[in-house]
């Protein structure tokens, strides 16, 4: 006769964490483990690479999750590619009434649009869409992100 060993269940993350989900470096202590787990990442970047449609269905459940935070702040998109209209938001499952669309006027950057979003802190998320970015607007964001109390998202399409 067979015994069959069942390991237990491990919880499940929900979808927007197990993708910025941390691996725990060895040598790391528990302490430390703990304290960074209670502090959010002010700054992540998500890069999806492939068709169009296959990176839209990947970043829907992402934005679908911010857009139901239960928070009074808003989930701010900065410069999204036109292919994310109002039509998608609504077909995709997001809360249109927690998101703010926002664009770069005259001379604005997206950059700056996003740094000033993340600053004012009335956004619990500002996602962009900046490209590959460098050392210093990577710290511009993290600073920004800091003073309004908000988490920045870079995301990448390729």
């Amino acid at each position: 006769m067979q015994q069959f060993i069942h390991a237990p269940e491990q919880a499940q993350l929900p979808l927007f964490e197990a993708f910025l989900a941390q691996p725990v470096l060895p040598g790391l202590k528990a302490s430390e483990v703990a304290r960074k787990s209670t502090q959010p990442e002010l700054f992540s970047e998500l890069s999806l690479r492939g068709a169009p449609g296959h990176c839209h269905s990947l970043l829907a459940p992402v934005l679908r999750e911010l857009s139901e935070e239960d928070e009074s702040r808003w989930l701010t998109l900065i410069a999204p590619p036109s292919s994310l209209t109002q039509t998608w938001l609504r077909d995709a499952g997001l809360n249109r009434e927690r998101i703010l669309l926002l664009h770069p006027r005259g001379n604005q950057s997206p950059l700056q649009l996003a740094c000033e979003a993340l600053r004012l802190g009335r956004s619990h998320t500002v996602v962009s869409w900046l490209g590959n970015i460098n050392a210093t607007a990577r710290q511009q964001l993290l600073r920004a992100a800091s003073t309004g109390n908000a988490q920045s998202l870079n995301i990448r399409l390729g």
